[in-house]
């Protein structure tokens, strides 16, 4: 999602004003704006709305911005700026050692405010598709699965996955370090109806180790533990 299409919450009990910042921050390209008045307001509207981030005037009417702040927290982790005309240092501290993302003081100029949001913005939603491809690529030694592409790289080639391999891969890795039996696999890659596939499931292990261990004859990630299934290693070397 373009970052401009993220939907920001402005809270500020100064009506005027909190139409000039939505303007602001329109004017911009931010056009996804959803607005409140005082701490109760806000939470109604952060319920109903599921804002992607929030700026807060600390002084509210039924309350202040550090509680409604400390609530918000309570169920969720957006970004939060805190945009006050308390510029009393140790307001600000005590906001940003809250774990506020900014903290600006009144008067403000638009563009300040506009770059600031801007920067909270990419650093917080650029770091969440970070950490989300991240988990969707599991690391073996040198071997690389790419699960999104349903690839292998090693040495700078790729190796494609079958759909039969890749479903045992990702059952390995959703439970690794973990024993997954032999019927936990033959159900995570034919369904239900897997009765009678034990022996074809030997055979994709063995194709599946060919694609991501560097000596498949003696397999130092997916591990055998007899009797029961398969693991998957946690490091390298580790004894079944």
């Amino acid at each position: 999602m373009d970052i401009y299409e993220r939907k920001l919450m402005l809270v500020d009990d100064n009506q005027e004003l909190l139409e000039m910042i939505a303007d602001i921050l329109r004017h911009s390209g931010y056009k996804n704006i959803v607005k409140a008045k005082c701490v109760q307001e806000a939470l109604t509207v952060f319920q109903m709305e599921k804002p992607d981030m929030a700026v807060l005037d600390v002084m509210l009417p039924d309350g202040d911005g550090f509680q409604l702040f400390q609530k918000l927290r309570e169920n969720s982790e957006i970004p939060i700026l805190f945009l006050s005309a308390r510029d009393e240092d140790r307001d600000r501290l005590f906001g940003l050692g809250l774990g506020a993302d900014d903290y600006i003081t009144k008067p403000f100029l638009p563009p300040e405010l506009v770059l600031r949001v801007t920067a909270i913005l990419k650093r917080t939603y650029r770091m969440e598709k970070e950490k989300t491809q991240e988990e969707h690529i599991l690391r073996l030694g040198s071997h690389e699965v790419l699960f999104d592409y349903g690839i292998v790289r090693f040495q700078g080639n790729e190796t494609s996955l079958t759909a039969k391999e890749l479903a045992l891969l990702l059952k390995l890795h959703e439970n690794r370090g973990r024993i997954v039996t032999f019927d936990a696999l033959c159900n995570a890659a034919w369904g239900d109806g897997y009765y009678g596939y034990e022996n074809t499931l030997m055979v994709h292990i063995r194709h599946l180790r060919e694609k991501i261990e560097e000596d498949p004859s003696h397999p130092q990630w997916l591990l055998t533990v007899r009797g029961l299934g398969y693991r998957l290693a946690e490091g390298k070397g580790e004894k079944p």
